[in-house]
């Protein structure tokens, strides 16, 4: 089974994909000084043409480390490990409908970064980074479940493994 090595998130590295924001502790530019800070426009989702923005939850459970699917949306998630740290698997957008897996990618997402991926962008479902459940916080036009989510199985010859 081929390997796919975990990197740390970083801008270069992820820009591709998309782009994240640490939602914890945050360095950027604020309002405020002391008791209450404002860190403004951390992050952005376009949700247009929709108008309504829904929030769901996956908890991801301590699972085996091999990617079995992907899927793509033509709009932005933002997803935000809430309690616990978490590994993103993505691949480049592509006008295919298989994920291109010899350009999977994966990446150490820690707790409380929000990250954004772009539309198009091949995904895999979140893998808790540990024994413990991760709780994400996932970010979509309202109902791309249903109207706008592209899955392809990876068929059991070809899924890869995941090496932290």
């Amino acid at each position: 089974m081929k390997m796919i090595k975990i990197e740390p998130l970083s801008l270069d590295a992820f820009k591709t994909y998309g782009t994240f924001a640490h939602m914890i502790n945050p360095t950027d530019e604020r309002i405020g000084d002391g008791e209450v800070e404002f860190y403004r426009d951390q992050l952005q989702l376009n949700v247009a043409p929709q108008n309504l923005l829904s929030y769901s939850c996956c908890r991801a459970e301590q699972r085996p480390l091999v990617l079995d699917g992907m899927e793509c949306h033509k709009c932005y998630e933002v997803v935000l490990p809430l309690d616990n740290d978490m590994l993103l698997l993505v691949a480049p957008a592509t006008p295919e409908s298989t994920p291109p897996l010899e350009k999977v990618r994966g990446f150490f997402v820690p707790q409380g970064t929000a990250v954004s991926i772009k539309p198009g962008v091949w995904h895999g479902c979140p893998f808790s980074a540990n024994e413990k459940v991760a709780n994400i916080l996932i970010n979509l036009p309202e109902r791309t479940y249903a109207n706008d989510c592209h899955f392809v199985p990876i068929p059991e010859k070809e899924q890869l493994g995941i090496e932290l």
